[in-house]
């Protein structure tokens, strides 16, 4: 059973999403405030984490920055969770590393699909890189990583964005960049790496960081 930490100040979505997750299957921890937050993700370790982003003390934004820090919480799948529909909000949560952000009020359907997106995304790197010995770390401080894959360098960008599981619409956000010059390149990434999709090509990018190691 999946392990989901839920942390939300507000008691009645607090309580909604609860109700929902359990009711799909998951172990579900609950928090009212980042600091809660960060002692339950530390002590319990769950599979994935979802976070509002405007909370008394520490904030959600506080809170990703202490874990992405530590290399215990680096590579814990993190959704926001938030009322504000900002794009600049949004673009300061996915570079400090979020993996997605959802406005709130948040469609079950949209939530779900997230969260199965992450999770799956985090199985298949742990069964892909995770065997080799010691732990990997994939480093996404700059694309030139992907220097020998024959990617120009806006391709070598967006796809060390789609490494971290990004959307289309987060990439174009993050790079200033329209929705379509992303699909453009996307479809250059495709032909240049002989794959036929983003899962595919989000592994060849995990493993051309592994074998940097």
């Amino acid at each position: 059973m999946k392990k989901i930490l839920v942390i939300e100040d507000q008691p009645e979505m607090r309580r909604s999403l609860e109700t929902t997750l359990e009711m799909e299957g998951f172990e579900v921890l609950l928090a009212e405030d980042g600091r809660m937050g960060l002692e339950l993700a530390l002590a319990a370790r769950p599979d994935l984490i979802l976070c509002d982003v405007m909370m008394p003390g520490m904030d959600g934004h506080g809170l990703l920055q202490v874990l992405r820090a530590d290399n215990r919480t680096a590579h814990l799948p993190f959704i926001f969770l938030t009322a504000r529909a900002d794009k600049q909000d949004a673009r300061t949560g996915m570079n400090l590393g979020a993996d997605d952000y959802l406005t709130k009020p948040v469609a079950k359907s949209d939530l779900l699909a997230a969260i199965s997106s992450r999770l799956q995304r985090a199985e298949v790197q742990k069964r892909r890189l995770d065997g080799k010995r010691g732990e990997f770390k994939p480093d996404f401080s700059s694309p030139a990583i992907f220097a020998n894959l024959g990617l120009s360098r806006r391709e070598a960008e967006v796809l060390l964005w789609v490494a971290q599981g990004k959307s289309n619409g987060d990439i174009a956000d993050i790079l200033g960049l329209s929705e379509f010059t992303v699909k453009r390149h996307m479809a250059g990434i495709f032909d240049t790496l002989g794959v036929q999709s983003r899962n595919a090509a989000m592994l060849r990018a995990l493993e051309s960081m592994g074998s940097e190691r």
